[in-house]
């Protein structure tokens, strides 16, 4: 089987979805590997080490992929890449299924397998398959990193001759991985660190790392059954905001993490509670591109607000660490192909009975998820 590698074209995207280390791997299950020229070059490799791997560079890419049998990439193929594709090519990506409804139709209608790398059940079988997680461990890291750059103080404690100097005060909102990883990274950085989320189950998980967790009755909460939280009523959304407030006002970093996925994230940190922040302090809004955690947010910008409180949306945190979000995602991509991979015949071979088949969106001409059938109406 052939599996072509594009240069990705989201802009400033400087991941890649196949590094060396597994280009080799395929190699040796059988697979024939070939990349865009350049296209590992964001992360720290060059054709060369593809090549040194076992791969192929290939100068005439769009040639290359009429003839692709996989085609791996990071973020969504467009529509033109859809009509490029061979009949009964496997498109393996990040898809956003639930607001991609023409591009899904699309890849049916052009009998594409596509496979959403965010649809892969969150099960202990398919945690190395799990891109959702790997890239958000890496974006809570990155977040918290950013905020420190921002913020007008160092985060530690720090004694000195001239002084004592206090510990700067981080709340992270939503303690799932991208949370967890802010929380221990900021943590380290020496910051005294609350964190919230609307799952008291993982006020363990919270304490474990180091941050205090801070209690808000709620009323009747959960998670489902893939361990995301449950959406609120409006009624436990403002309990939250008012129970949240103080803890704020009080931080130098806001670091916001809670996303609904295939619904817009809510807004969880409202005007007034940014306005009674000190001049000088950070939120960061991981969510902000898909609609924003914090009010007056903006997608791909920092916004400084009157008060001279800066929020950070700029989003796609894993690509700014883009050789070990590349390592990370490569690895899930090629466990993903290795699950379905027939040695004997050398190809990847689709078992829509095998449980981790929920990650595969369209096959033989039909959208054939049930949870994406459901989400857009479709009839039998």
């Amino acid at each position: 089987m052939l599996i072509a590698v594009p240069k990705e074209t989201h802009p400033n995207e400087r991941r890649v979805a196949i590094t060396p280390e597994f280009a080799k791997k395929l190699v040796r299950a059988g697979a024939r590997v070939a990349l865009e020229a350049g296209a590992g070059a964001g992360a720290g490799h060059s054709d060369a080490d593809y090549l040194t791997a076992g791969a192929e560079i290939s100068q005439d890419f769009p040639a290359l992929l009429a003839s692709a049998d996989i085609v791996p990439r990071v973020h969504k193929p467009s529509a033109a890449d859809i009509d490029a594709y061979k009949r009964g090519a496997i498109s393996i990506s990040f898809l956003d299924p639930f607001n991609e409804r023409a591009l899904i139709e699309a890849m049916a209608g052009k009998n594409v397998i596509g496979i959403s790398m965010e649809m892969v059940p969150r099960t202990t079988r398919s945690q190395k398959m799990d891109a959702l997680s790997s890239q958000a461990n890496l974006a809570g890291y990155v977040m918290v990193l950013k905020a420190a750059t921002a913020l007008d103080r160092i985060l530690p404690m720090m004694m000195t001759p001239a002084g004592t100097l206090k510990p700067s005060k981080v709340f992270v909102i939503g303690a799932g991985v991208a949370g967890l990883q802010a929380i221990a990274t900021a943590k380290r950085l020496g910051a005294k660190v609350t964190a919230f989320d609307t799952r008291s189950v993982v006020a363990e998980q919270v304490q474990s790392v180091g941050a205090k967790f801070l209690h808000i009755d709620l009323g009747e909460t959960g998670q489902t059954k893939d361990g995301y939280a449950v959406q609120l009523t409006p009624e436990q959304l403002e309990k939250q905001k008012e129970g949240q407030k103080a803890e704020i006002a009080e931080s130098d970093i806001v670091i916001t993490t809670a996303q609904l996925f295939g619904r817009k994230p809510p807004v969880i940190v409202s005007a007034d509670a940014v306005a009674a922040m000190k001049p000088g302090s950070v939120i960061v809004d991981m969510a902000a591109e898909s609609g924003g955690n914090v009010e007056g947010s903006r997608p791909g910008e920092v916004v400084v607000t009157e008060g001279g409180v800066k929020i950070i949306g700029t989003g796609n945190w894993a690509n700014e660490v883009p050789r070990d979000a590349s390592q990370m995602y490569a690895a899930n991509i090629f466990n993903l192909i290795d699950e379905f991979w027939d040695e004997d015949n050398k190809r990847m071979t689709l078992d829509l009975n095998n449980d981790l088949s929920g990650c595969v969106i369209t096959n033989d001409g039909k959208v054939v998820n049930e949870v994406i059938r459901k989400h857009y109406g479709m009839q039998e």
